[in-house]
Parts: C-alpha cells; sequence; structure tokens
C-alpha cells in the first residue's frame, strides 16, 4: 500500500469529521476547546523539559514560567470547557479583526497590482467575520468554534484526498 493510501484515509475521515461537526457544532466547539487544552499542557510540559536541556541561563526562567502559565491554562480549560468557549470566542473575533485591519492596510501597499482587489476583499471579509462573531457574543460562542473546525476539517479533508489522488497518478516525490 503507497503512502497516497493513507493521505487518502486521513482525507476521508477529516472530511466525515467535519460533515458530523456541521451537524452538531456545539458538541465540535466543545471538542475545539478540549483539544486547544490538551495543545497547552503539552506546549507546556514540552517547555519546562526543554528548560532542563538548554544551556546558559538566559531567558530560562521566563521560558519556565511561560511553560508553566501553559499548562495551567490547559488544565484550567479542561475543567473549565464554558467559560473558556467563551474566551476562546471572543479571542478569535478579536483576531479576525486585527488580521482583516492589517489585510486592508497590507492591500494599500499592492495599489495598482492584481492582488490589490483580492487581498482588500481577503481583509473586509475578515473584519465582517470577527464583527459578527463579537456583534452576536456571547450566543456565538455556542456555534463558532465547532463551525471553524468544520470548514477546516472538510477544507483539510478535500486536501488531502485530492493531494492523495495526484500522488497515486504521479508518484509520491510529485506531491
Amino acid at each position: 500500500m503507497g503512502g497516497w493510501v493513507f493521505m487518502l484515509i486521513t482525507g476521508v475521515i477529516a472530511l466525515v469529521g467535519g460533515v458530523f461537526a456541521l451537524f452538531n457544532p456545539l458538541a465540535a466547539t466543545i471538542t475545539a476547546v478540549l483539544l486547544t487544552a490538551w495543545i497547552c499542557i503539552i506546549v507546556g510540559v514540552i517547555e519546562i523539559f526543554s528548560v532542563f536541556s538548554a544551556t546558559g541561563w538566559g531567558g530560562r526562567i521566563w521560558a519556565l514560567i511561560l511553560g508553566a502559565l501553559t499548562v495551567f491554562l490547559g488544565v484550567w480549560m479542561l475543567g473549565n470547557p464554558l467559560p473558556s468557549v467563551l474566551a476562546l470566542t471572543w479571542l478569535i473575533g478579536l483576531v479576525f479583526i486585527a488580521t482583516g485591519a492589517t489585510k486592508v492596510i497590507l492591500a494599500f501597499g499592492a495599489r495598482g497590482t492584481g492582488y490589490f482587489w483580492v487581498v482588500l476583499l481577503s481583509g473586509a471579509l475578515s473584519l465582517l467575520l470577527g464583527f459578527m462573531v463579537l456583534s452576536n457574543f456571547p450566543y456565538s460562542a455556542a456555534t463558532i468554534l465547532g463551525v471553524l473546525l468544520a470548514v477546516e476539517l472538510i477544507s483539510s479533508g478535500i486536501a488531502n484526498i485530492a493531494l492523495s489522488l495526484h500522488m497515486r497518478e504521479t508518484g509520491p516525490k510529485a506531491a
């Protein structure tokens, strides 16, 4: 069995998972928070262990503190999933607004090129999404993370399926 088969399988699993997440966005939202919590814990533990393998003391204390805070954040999120949903939804709304504003500013730097309108529209869309999330807060918190997770899973699933079919036709080095 070639490597393309494993990529095809992961693509199908991601696609099916994304469809299920769309059918139950609240459960997907809680799942997204729990995944984020576990990622924080794992990253924090790795940060703490990396402090002890580093040479010299420059920044080690801060890295240790940051690692411990990241682990604490992850543990807190596991114990408090609903407030975590609210916090992450608020954060995502702010990130959409910040990235949208940045893209709009960058678009004007590309004025006169073929990229201006694409970047400007992408920025406007990010701004619109950010304002939509925050204008409906806290009600948007129940589903927005799940919908975003679903869209990402569906997008990744389709991409993996396409790449696997490309690999099957051209061989693994072409992908």
